[in-house]
């Protein structure tokens, strides 16, 4: 009997030897799933790897993090320069005059001196390429009047963007208290700044000059390298302070492929420059372009009722695409316009019509939002009694 019994729990152990239980064979599912997508910044405390045109993230890490985004804050910073630009607020020739305040900031700067007067043009390559916390400051100052409007400013902007993860306490990324963003609202912040495309022009020289004509002039060098030793390219921004470690926002330029990467807290240059050109590298081997219209393209019509005009146009304001990978569904990419029903006048400019959907296959992969190109006020009285009346005396 006793042999019985030792043979009996001997089958029982090798049997759950043979067959593992539902608690082992998860736990290697689990490990499977960690590997199932590439680790493109190890070394990151934060990533983020976006498409440009579209905003379709390709690769996060610990992307909502809020760590210190030391000098990429200056991305913001350019963002509201650049604005102020589009506006006519400002002009590239205007001279921006330095503060006391302004001339006493410490760290990365293009040596400022009190009262000297600088053009836009010229403080925008400070900031963008020598990283010039001064400049930002006089910027800053030129614009809102004084530091503290200004940030204000930049959170308000924040705040239109519908970013959770970023609160600035200054124009230029020094040390402060209550100031942080994630490697997620920084990638909005550049894909935001990248709309201006003459911004390029700044963050994607490697080098130029300040007070050229002058006895003593200052050569600027790109801190971002990638700029010269990327193909593609073109901006934006570094960081680095002892809290924040080495920071970089990037972007980079293939055929009609833009994409932005993002890294907080890396240890040095050179890992963090490695692992942003490796982000951009898994981009540009893995991802294509689908376009569905093209700026300046007839979308359809769409019919309003009891409006002055009977229909509008709808012309693509942008270019509408979506991302593809290039190897993985096959599926045809198709759309449809899905309109919103019994539009009725008055209809406003801007407002939302409907969307265009992209399906591919029966999955949805992308929505846009179609509004309105102009605005339709509602018909008056003669004018739908003439259409009712053509109506009823029309002979096919």
């Amino acid at each position: 009997m006793k042999k019985m019994l030792l043979i009996f729990v001997t089958v029982l152990c090798l049997v759950s030897l043979s067959f593992p239980g539902n608690g082992y064979a998860a736990e290697e599912k689990k490990k499977d799933a960690s590997h199932t997508q590439t680790e493109l910044a190890p070394s990151a405390l934060s990533a983020v790897l976006m498409d440009a045109e579209t905003g379709t993230i390709i690769y996060e890490k610990n992307s909502h993090d809020k760590l210190p985004p030391a000098s990429i804050t200056k991305i913001m910073t350019m963002l509201l320069t650049m604005e102020a630009l589009d506006s006519g607020k400002l002009k590239l020739n205007d001279k921006v005059r330095t503060s006391e305040y302004a001339a006493s900031m410490g760290g990365s700067q293009i040596f400022l001196e009190p009262g000297e007067e600088m053009s836009v043009d010229e403080m925008l390559k400070g900031i963008a390429m020598a990283s010039g916390n001064d400049a930002s400051v006089a910027m800053a100052e030129h614009i809102a009047g004084s530091e503290e409007a200004f940030v204000e400013m930049m959170n308000n902007r924040v705040a239109e963007l519908g970013l959770k993860d970023t609160h600035f306490s200054n124009c230029n990324g020094l040390p402060a208290e209550n100031h942080y963003s994630s490697a997620h609202d920084i990638a909005v912040i550049s894909r935001e700044l990248l709309k201006h495309k003459e911004v390029t022009k700044y963050t994607g020289a490697y080098q130029d000059y300040l007070r050229k004509d002058s006895k003593s002039p200052f050569w600027l060098v790109n801190t971002n390298k990638l700029v010269r030793f990327y193909t593609g390219a073109d901006g934006l921004k570094t960081g680095y302070t002892s809290e924040a470690k080495f920071c970089l926002s990037a972007t980079a330029v293939r055929g009609d492929l833009r994409a932005i990467s993002v890294v907080l807290g890396e240890p040095n240059t050179k890992t963090r420059n490695n692992e942003v050109s490796k982000m951009f590298d898994f981009m540009f081997s893995q991802y294509t372009k689908q376009t569905i219209f093209k700026e300046g393209d007839v979308m359809g019509k769409v019919e309003i009722n009891k409006g002055k005009s009977k229909e509008i146009e709808l012309v693509a304001g942008q270019q509408y695409s979506v991302l593809m990978k290039k190897i993985g569904n096959t599926s045809k990419v198709r759309h449809e316009l899905q309109l919103e029903p019994e539009l009725k006048a008055p209809i406003e400019q801007g407002q939302v019509l409907g969307n265009l959907v992209v399906y591919q296959g029966d999955q949805v992969i992308k929505k846009f939002e179609l509004k309105s190109p102009s605005k339709v006020d509602k018909a008056g009285w003669w004018t739908m009694f003439k259409r009712t009346t053509a109506k009823l005396f029309f002979v096919d």
